[in-house]
């Protein structure tokens, strides 16, 4: 190689080697696969439904630490997923929307993944870790992959075509998100797993881990289903008979609450057949509470195949699991589809962390949030811990499930009220309340809301304006007024 230049030999040298994270040696430390589901509420086994056939999931709550009240910061993706990737709030990302990169408020923020990449790890994404579009290429070692085969069946997939042709006739900018038509809001096709998005991306995972199985590695997995369209193979919808299922009792607004509190579901009136005002047929709520049923029960199959490759390699006992979804989702619970919501159902997920040896089986009722997992994940593999994140470490929590916790989490989500514009509610979980407050920066405005899970768990009644209750909204308006820094154990 005489005659080389240094920089060119060194270079070819590298390329020969692999990534640079592939150097440093493995023994002690510990791989990460984060699962993220999108749209989960915790309609799952390992949280008591008798249901859902879910039982990877289970699987990994038998192996681990279930929190049974975690909460996200905001209940829509991009927030949710902005906040727990850089363990910062939304009035600290700027992310209140679908709209905005992180990176604009927060240009040298270091993510959770980037940090694991920054001392030694691989990390790599498949599917939605961040919003479509969003996507943080410093976070990983190599591009994130979407999955290789659609979200909808063949079905779908002709509506969805002659909408767009329709809408392209109609001279709409079908670039802008507003416009792209929206298909069936369920399908239940008769084809094989892979064939469908969460399919193809379990068979991208498992081939991944083949090649960085002898490296430290971060391997996000991004799941799309129970995400709507609710499309899942055939055997999925036939695990369960449609007369299983029932329009939830509490299927009316929380009686006195203010109605910008209130979500139109717009999201789901998208959808083709789906009415533009009003609520479903009962045929369509049963549709829909079956299709997310089998939605779930698709995606955990496809995980099921991603742990097995992880037991089949031997690495199950050097990795740790993590499996969050980005939010809630209301399932005609309060009357409303979909998150968008302050409301328990929209901002409470499931979380479930597994590290080999700890907790085994065991859940907590200590009260977490999503901007915990970045702290929780760098404390358990041992990293450095970096500064300006706004959540706390749950790994104490590993050792001593039942110890005192934080004393509130915190979530928001703004709206547009007519005659005053935007406003932001901020809400907090107690362990026996519920409390939002809306306000509108330099205005005259205020609405309260609080709920007493004690004698009113589907939060169907606002109890803020009762004189019985003055004490308790004064107490929990000043401890969301003190912040999260003043909740911490």
């Amino acid at each position: 190689m005489k005659g080389i230049p240094r920089a060119i030999l060194f270079l070819f040298l590298g390329i020969l080697a692999g990534p640079l994270e592939a150097g440093p040696d493995r023994e002690g430390r510990l791989n990460v696969l984060f699962i993220a589901v999108d749209d989960l509420r915790p309609l799952l086994g390992c949280y008591g439904d008798r249901t859902i056939r879910s039982p990877h999931i289970d699987r990994i709550a038998a192996r681990g630490l279930v929190f049974n009240r975690a909460y996200c910061q905001q209940a829509v993706c991009s927030p949710s997923r902005s906040s727990l990737m850089t363990g910062r709030r939304p009035d600290t990302t700027k992310v209140w929307d679908l709209e905005t990169h992180f990176r604009k408020a927060l240009p040298d923020v270091v993510t959770l993944a980037q940090h694991f990449k920054n001392h030694g790890y691989h990390t790599q994404a498949f599917g939605k870790i961040y919003h479509p579009g969003f996507d943080d290429p410093p976070s990983w070692s190599v591009p994130t992959q979407g999955p290789r085969k659609p979200g909808n069946g063949p079905e779908g997939q002709e509506l969805l075509r002659r909408l767009r042709k329709e809408a392209r006739k109609a001279g709409l900018d079908l670039s802008k998100r507003q416009n792209q038509p929206r298909g069936l809001p369920w399908e239940a096709p008769d084809l094989p797993d892979g064939e469908l998005a969460d399919g193809s991306l379990a068979d991208q995972a498992i081939e991944a881990l083949g090649r960085i199985k002898d490296r430290p590695f971060f391997l996000a997995v991004g799941f799309l289903k129970p995400h709507l369209p609710f499309v899942a193979p055939k055997r999925y919808w036939d695990l369960y008979r449609r007369d299983q299922f029932r329009i939830p009792a509490h299927y009316a607004p929380p009686e006195d609450a203010p109605k910008y509190a209130l979500s139109n579901w717009g999201e789901l009136r998208a959808y083709h057949g789906i009415p533009k005002t009003g609520p479903l047929s009962e045929d369509q709520a049963i549709s829909m509470i079956h299709g997310y049923h089998a939605a779930i029960s698709y995606m955990d199959a496809q995980l099921g195949r991603v742990l097995d490759e992880i037991e089949r390699l031997g690495l199950r006992e050097r990795t740790v699991i993590l499996l969050w979804g980005d939010h809630g989702w209301h399932l005609g619970d309060l009357g409303m589809w979909c998150k968008h919501t302050n409301y328990e159902v929209a901002v409470r997920s499931p979380l479930i962390c597994s590290v080999p040896g700890k907790a085994c089986g065991r859940r907590t009722d200590a009260l977490v949030e999503f901007v915990d997992v970045y702290p929780s994940l760098v404390e358990i593999c041992g990293l450095p811990m970096p500064e300006g994140l706004e959540g706390t470490s749950f790994a104490p929590l590993l050792d001593d499930p039942d110890r005192p916790w934080k004393k509130a989490a915190f979530s928001q989500y703004p709206r547009s009220v007519p005659g005053v514009g935007r406003v932001m509610g901020y809400s907090l979980r107690t362990d026996r309340y519920r409390f939002t407050e809306w306000t509108a920066e330099g205005k005259e405005f205020r609405g309260v809301e609080l709920y007493d899970h004690r004698i009113d768990p589907h939060e169907t009644r606002n109890l803020a304006s009762r004189p019985e209750f003055a004490g308790t909204v004064q107490e929990l308006s000043a401890l969301l007024r003190a912040g999260w820094k003043e909740a911490r154990p």
